[in-house]
């Protein structure tokens, strides 16, 4: 497993549209479907890195909190699923049911959002203000492999509420860190 760090910024650029089927409603969704009124928080996860398994539940919870800050979320796999195939659309379902994800989990089976976006890792978070600009690139908290101390700061929390208020770009931003997007034609790792 390799373990990847994404770099900050570039803030200030434009979120990527995209098209993707939601693996559980079945719909297609749009970028314009799940932006929020203050902001969006586009994430790409998957199944089994155990980087996004030990901040899953926080991931949810903290996007249920943006909410009424006005922030949507939406979460986008783009693993190799041939690959990685509990990574694949048809255990996504299972794994947001499970979790109780309160936002569309999509699936790029092309990986052309994810190059897009410049995604690195799993997890990886891209904040965006009420106008698609990129305010936030950051970690999630304190996490790694296993879950940070339950009074951990809510770095992800915290920025996504300040963009929300109109604050701009928040100060001491740390990467995250997670497992590397499983690339189609790469050797599994």
């Amino acid at each position: 497993m390799v373990a990847l760090s994404p770099p900050l910024g570039p803030f200030g650029t434009s979120a990527p549209d995209f098209l993707l089927p939601d693996m559980v409603s079945g719909e297609t969704i749009s970028l314009a479907d799940v932006r929020g009124d203050n902001g969006t928080l586009v994430m790409f996860v998957c199944n089994h890195c155990p980087y996004v398994r030990a901040v899953i539940d926080r991931v949810v919870r903290d996007c249920r909190e943006l909410a009424a800050h006005g922030v949507r979320a939406v979460a986008i796999s783009a693993n190799d699923a041939d690959a990685y195939p509990d990574d694949g659309p048809d255990r996504m379902a299972a794994f947001a049911k499970a979790h109780g994800f309160p936002f569309p989990y999509l699936y790029d089976e092309s990986q052309a959002v994810a190059r897009a976006y410049g995604a690195v890792c799993t997890p990886d978070f891209f904040g965006y203000d009420r106008a698609l600009r990129l305010c936030y690139r950051g970690r999630l908290d304190a996490s790694r492999m296993e879950p940070a101390p339950a009074d951990a700061r809510r770095e992800l929390f915290a920025a996504m509420a300040a963009v929300a208020a109109g604050k701009g770009v928040p100060d001491g931003q740390i990467p995250s860190l997670g497992c590397s997007i499983k690339w189609k034609g790469e050797n599994p790792v």
